[in-house]
Order: C-alpha cells, then sequence, then structure tokens
C-alpha cells in the first residue's frame, strides 16, 4: 500500500525532546515500512525515517523558534495536495487545515484526532466538515464530537516492545514513579499525598512549563521537600527507561479527559503496573489488577500501592504485548486503511473547485524542487 503520513511540523519525528504525536507517527511509520508497505512521511527536515521523507521544513518549528505554524503547514498541504494521486491513503496526524483542502479526496484520507476534542473553537471545522474519515485514540475521546462525525475506527497508541526493556525486579524495591508534566490537570499534588500516606518513596521527573510556573512555585514545590519526595525534574528517553524500570508503580493520578496517556504504556512495556485515576481513557488503557489498578479516591489509591507490590510484573508485560505493541497499532491501521479503501469510491466534490496547472511554490519557479519540500 502507497501511504502518506502527514506529521505536525512543531518536532522532528521521532521529536529531540518532547512529542507525544511525533513519536506515535514515527512508531507508526517504521512499523508500517517494516510490515512492507510504500510509505512517504511528510514532516521537519531533521526527521529520521525508514521512509521516504519529505522535508516540509528545515528543522523543527519549536526548536527553530517559529511561534506560528499555520503558513508552513498550508505550504505542506498545497505541495501534498498536488502528489495526492501517488497515494493510495494520505493519514493526517495535524489538526484541522486539511478538512476544506481535501475534501474531494475523503474516500482516501485518514485524520486522527491526538488531542482533547472539547476545545469550542475548532467546532465550526467539525459541524460544516463531516466526511473526513475519522480515527480516535480512545473511545472517551469521542464525547465531546457532533454526532455525524464519520468515525472510522479507535485505535489506541503502540510502541515498539523494545522502547522501554522489561525490568522483572526493580531495584530496592522500587518506588513510585510520575513522569511527565507538572500541572493542575495532572495532579502531582496526588502523587505526593499518596506516597506519604504509603510510606514509599515517590520520585518526580517532570518539566515545569511557563504556564504552570506558579502552581509549581506555590502548590507543588513546597510538598517536594518531604523526606520521601525526591524531584529530579526532566529526563531524556534512555533515563526514562531506568526510571520506569525501577519504579514499583507509575502514578497516574490525572484529573482531566485525558485521551490517551502514553506513559501508562511505556510503564507497563517495562513490566511496572499503573495506578491511575478512573478518567479519560483509563479505563480502556488499564485492565484493573492486572496491568494495573483503576482507583476513584486517595483511599483506593493507597491502597492500591499493596496491590502493586504483589502484581506479576511479566503479566503487566504480557498485557501491554497483547495490546499496545507498535505492530498492533500499525495492523489496526491497516484494516482501518483497507476498510475505507473497500467502501465508496466516490468522492465528495467542492462546488466550483478546480486545480490549475502546479503554480510557483514559495518564489521557486514550476517544476523546480523547493529546498524546504525536497525528498531525502
Amino acid at each position: 500500500m502507497r501511504i502518506a503520513q502527514v506529521a505536525p511540523l512543531a518536532e522532528a519525528v521521532p521529536p529531540k525532546f518532547y512529542g507525544g504525536t511525533e513519536r506515535v507517527v514515527s512508531w507508526l511509520t517504521e512499523e508500517l515500512v517494516r510490515q512492507g508497505h510504500d510509505v512517504t512521511l511528510f514532516a521537519s527536515g531533521d526527521s529520521e525515517t525508514s521512509a521516504k521523507l519529505v522535508a516540509c521544513c528545515p528543522e523543527g518549528l519549536r526548536l527553530a523558534g517559529i511561534r506560528d505554524h499555520v503558513a508552513s503547514h498550508l505550504a505542506m498541504l498545497y505541495h501534498l495536495r498536488r502528489r495526492a494521486d501517488e497515494f493510495d491513503i494520505i493519514h493526517f496526524h495535524i489538526d484541522l487545515l486539511q478538512y476544506p483542502l481535501f475534501e474531494e479526496f475523503n474516500h482516501k484520507c485518514v485524520t486522527t484526532l491526538h488531542g482533547r476534542l472539547d476545545v469550542p473553537d475548532f467546532m465550526p471545522v467539525y459541524r460544516t466538515f463531516t466526511g473526513m474519515p475519522l480515527v480516535s485514540i480512545s473511545d472517551h475521546q469521542r464525547g465531546p464530537m457532533p454526532e455525524n462525525a464519520n468515525w472510522l475506527e479507535t485505535i489506541h497508541h503502540g510502541l515498539p516492545a523494545e522502547n522501554c526493556r522489561f525490568s522483572p525486579n526493580p531495584k530496592d524495591g522500587g518506588y513510585l514513579a510520575f513522569l511527565g508534566r507538572i500541572s493542575p490537570e495532572k495532579r502531582p499534588d496526588r502523587a505526593i499525598e499518596i506516597a506519604k500516606a504509603s510510606g514509599v518513596k515517590l520520585k518526580i521527573a517532570a518539566k515545569v512549563d511557563k504556564a504552570d510556573q506558579e502552581y509549581w512555585d506555590e502548590v507543588i514545590e513546597p510538598m517536594t521537600h518531604h523526606p520521601l519526595v525526591e524531584y529530579i525534574g526532566e529526563i531524556n528517553e534512555d533515563q526514562k527507561h531506568e526510571f520506569l524500570g525501577n519504579a514499583l508503580a507509575l502514578a497516574f493520578p490525572i484529573d482531566w479527559p485525558e485521551p490517551f496517556g502514553l506513559v501508562m504504556i511505556e510503564a507497563m512495556s517495562a513490566g511496572t503496573p499503573v495506578i491511575a485515576w478512573r478518567n479519560g481513557s483509563v479505563p480502556e488503557v488499564i485492565k484493573d489488577g492486572v496491568s494495573g489498578v483503576v482507583v476513584e479516591s486517595m483511599d483506593e489509591a493507597i491502597a492500591a500501592v499493596e496491590t502493586c507490590k504483589a502484581m506479576s510484573r511479566e503479566g503487566v508485560r504480557r498485557y501491554f504485548e497483547t495490546r499496545f505493541t507498535a505492530s498492533v497499532m500499525a495492523r489496526s491501521y491497516v484494516a482501518a486503511y483497507e476498510s475505507l479503501l473497500a467502501g465508496d469510491p466516490d468522492a465528495i466534490k467542492i462546488p466550483g473547485l478546480t486545480l490549475g496547472a502546479p503554480a510557483a511554490f514559495n518564489g521557486v519557479a514550476n517544476g523546480a524542487a523547493h529546498p524546504a519540500l525536497r525528498a531525502v
């Protein structure tokens, strides 16, 4: 199958630092190539992939200091639209701009929605362009969407089985781990209280964004002075594997409708069970009593620490391998692609829209390759 994967341009694929969507795009792209598909990745020029790379900007826009990303994405979509006939499937991982531009190609387009969907500002597009086939990353994520949204499938994220190595025996009995971002909706305060009440050490590996600096300064930082609490700060991918593998359990005490939560399956890959609040996608990702404990109160969370001590880490890993590997994710996407292509091939037309001869792109004459859209 000839597949175009269209990534956000904010970060490289995979990202140099943080970037959950770009990391998932990388895992999916590499696995589709491994399974024998002809994949073209539209992404930033500093991306690394075994697919054919079309570099749509020299480097990830965030690290390049470019704040407004709309212009770069429109340029990418312009170029992609003129190559649309080269692909059997065009798979978007960007938010909204493709909806009007690719309406006549809905018969072979897929958009995975990676974020929360209860954003009122986006609803005019969702209500107007109802033909775009959509993939949700959890069933719960779909809740706020219009009833006539064109859902193709729910496909949970998956990561390479070797990405977070299985760790059967945490060092020194392990600790509670909190990984990600310091913010009110992630509830690191709950994680600290669980550690204090259970008498188990908590290690916090998380970044503090500027938007959450006040929350850190006034609420969380004073709580980290307890002897059972250790704040590590940001960690890289290699450090993350050891951090999760040596944990007794991952604390995931969220207080918002998390669309998926990659850190849960990263922990499960290491064999580390997850103590997670019943919010958002949690009941779909965690099998209670097998890969972790789903809780609804502080008392339940504190009791779950003892439950996790007796939980089979081999069982946690087996559950991950069954449900959340990149191989499982890619096979699910291929099945969704095939289902879409087997449907009605008649495209939705936009009245009055015609495409003439290719125009100059960013001042480059017709037929010339623009350096920002070179195939690497």
